[in-house]
């Protein structure tokens, strides 16, 4: 390609909108442009990288023996309705009515299409397993659409779905998922981690994962063991709860067991409404204060005690209540469920579910409030003075806290997901009566697995971890070019020569080459080439008049080569970037 007929519409200030790095590179360097909030046009060298990502990901995908088809954007509400979907996913589903008024979505994801294509087509045992796929746009709407790619209103998406005859057949096929993922990753040259994570609005009867690349601005935080392998997401994240006084008895039916206390001691503490106001005021820790947060689950109440320096993990409590939608209880909820206003409730008296966290169980006694404005309750004693019925992991786990698995401290980093698997089980086979004949005759449930990519992600997260100082420099494997020739004067035959030789040569090899022939200045080609990420680079100037150019990898080295050299070496990193898949950067 002659950079000359590139529609390539560089930027020179970071526009004011963009936040994270990536989408600051992407708007300078010509990849995208926003049409609305959410909303972007794909430019020809943004377009280049995501079919270089789609690639990968089909060869992968074919591999694994998955199938490719392509489903409609448009879905009919019924299906989502039929499925129990339809309220469930809130405001992000975007609905919108044909002529006739009927009813439709824009797909968010595509489990109520498939398990109705399947429940149709196939009816027997001897169709299965079976893994079909799509790339294809998907549509959210985005409360805060930010970060450019990475939280978006449309974007591009590759969504499989697997439907096996039982458990043990959604077993393997998962587990060649999560392998395929990692062989998908590791070719667009990432530096990710696969945790545990929630199945949210998908949904599901079995394990999931997501696949986290690591990166500053990344929304997710990842819990991972210095001492083992395990790793989580926030909103799964486990760990050990040690004893945290001789007072916790665990008898075999799990309750705990205190000894009997007096009543709790009432102190008047006006307009004390916070932790912090709270421990100066009364002179104790924020490990002493018992913390109420009142919630509403599915429109009932229910109140979750934490220690006063823990933070709730909603995740964690709507899981616990089964419930679709949790929220916090608004400041009228909080009067009528407690008689005063936020910052004095308490579990004491309350009748009503208390969850209350482990670490809050295992408290001799603690500070409360006392649901009556500016009053809080001292030694108020759990489990006996409220029930432990629920007692449980409500909590963020914090950096420090001990591995479940081996004791180890727990460390914290953040990520941007890429991709998550599910195991769906029956959820989507039985509530829209997807099933076949298995080899006994007996009619069964079909298994499913879900597994999504977000393919723009994939750009913005290799941006993201792609940019040295004042470079972008893209993963080989989907980098737009495979390398950038720049003639620095055009008016000079001898410069021009030796690029188009070189163009020719690497042209006619199958490499994917980018030829600066504009008549700029080279300081506007350097800039431009550093915001276009090539990751080989040759520069045909002075030297030329003796058959010598100047040659940059990846590593940032340059030297001084004859143009057959140059030629050589250009081939030589294509040909092992084909080889390798890419290299993963460490």
């Amino acid at each position: 390609m002659r950079q000359s007929r590139l529609f390539m519409p560089t930027l020179r200030e970071v526009p004011a909108e963009a936040e994270a790095l990536s989408h600051q590179w992407m708007l300078r360097g010509g990849y995208i442009r926003q049409t609305a909030s959410g909303m972007y046009t794909y430019l020809p060298l943004g377009w280049k990288v995501l079919q270089k990502i789609e690639h990968i990901i089909r060869e992968e995908m074919d591999a694994s023996g998955a199938q490719e088809l392509h489903m409609p954007a448009i879905q009919p509400a019924e299906l989502w309705k039929e499925s129990g979907r339809y309220n469930v996913y809130g405001p992000e589903l975007m609905r919108l009515q044909d002529r006739h008024d009927r009813e439709f979505v824009l797909g968010p994801t595509h489990e109520e299409v498939i398990t109705a294509l399947v429940r149709s087509d196939i009816s027997s045992y001897r169709s299965l397993p079976l893994n079909l796929y799509q790339i294809q746009t998907k549509f959210r709407d985005e409360r805060r659409p930010r970060f450019g790619l990475l939280r978006g209103r449309e974007f591009l998406m590759k969504d499989a779905y697997s439907f096996d005859r039982d458990w043990e057949g959604l077993d393997v096929t998962y587990r060649s998922m999560y392998e395929t993922y990692e062989r998908i990753f590791h070719r667009c040259g990432l530096t990710f981690r696969a945790v545990a994570a929630d199945s949210g609005a998908i949904g599901g009867q079995g394990e999931t994962h997501e696949f986290m690349a690591l990166a500053d601005i990344g929304e997710d935080t990842i819990v991972s063991c210095s001492g083992c392998r395990y790793a989580a997401n926030l909103e799964t994240a486990e760990f050990r709860v040690p004893n945290l006084d001789s007072g916790l008895d665990l008898d075999p039916a799990g309750s705990y067991a205190k000894q009997a206390a007096a009543p709790p001691e009432v102190v008047h503490t006006p307009d004390v409404r916070t932790i912090t106001e709270l421990t100066e005021y009364l002179q104790v820790t924020a490990h002493e204060i018992i913390k109420t947060l009142l919630y509403v689950a599915d429109g009932r109440l229910a109140a979750v005690l934490v220690r006063g320096d823990r933070d709730v993990n909603e995740i964690k409590v709507k899981n616990k209540l089964q419930a679709d939608t949790l929220e916090l209880a608004s400041a009228e909820d909080v009067m009528k469920a407690t008689g005063a206003g936020i910052g004095f409730a308490g579990p004491v008296g309350l009748t009503f579910n208390i969850l209350v966290d482990n670490e809050v169980a295992g408290m001799t006694e603690g500070v409360t409030g006392a649901n009556q404005d500016d009053t809080h309750l001292r030694h108020v004693v759990p489990g006996v003075h409220f029930s432990l019925e629920y007692a449980g992991d409500y909590r963020n786990a914090e950096e420090g806290d001990q591995c479940q698995h081996c004791g180890s401290a727990l460390e914290f980093h953040r990520g941007i997901e890429l991709g998550h698997v599910f195991k769906l089980g029956t959820k989507y086979s039985e509530t829209l009566g997807a099933s076949f004949l298995d080899h006994d005759g007996r009619e069964k449930p079909f298994v499913m697995g879900c597994y999504g990519i977000g393919v723009s992600r994939i750009m913005s997260a290799a941006a993201e971890q792609s940019i040295t100082g004042e470079r972008l420099l893209w993963p080989k494997a989907i980098a737009p070019f495979d390398v950038h020739i720049i003639a620095v004067s055009v008016k000079d035959e001898t410069q021009m020569n030796a690029a188009e030789q070189m163009y020719r040569e690497l042209s006619s090899a199958g490499l994917d080459v980018l030829l600066d022939d504009r008549n700029e200045r080279a300081g506007v080609k350097f800039k431009d080439a550093d915001l276009a990420g090539v990751p080989m680079r040759i520069v045909a100037g002075r030297g030329a008049a003796s058959g010598e150019v100047e040659w940059m990898g990846s590593d940032g080295e340059k030297v001084v080569v004859t143009v057959k050299e140059a030629v050589e070496r250009a081939i030589n990193g294509a040909q092992k970037t084909e080889q390798t898949g890419g290299e993963r950067r460490p």
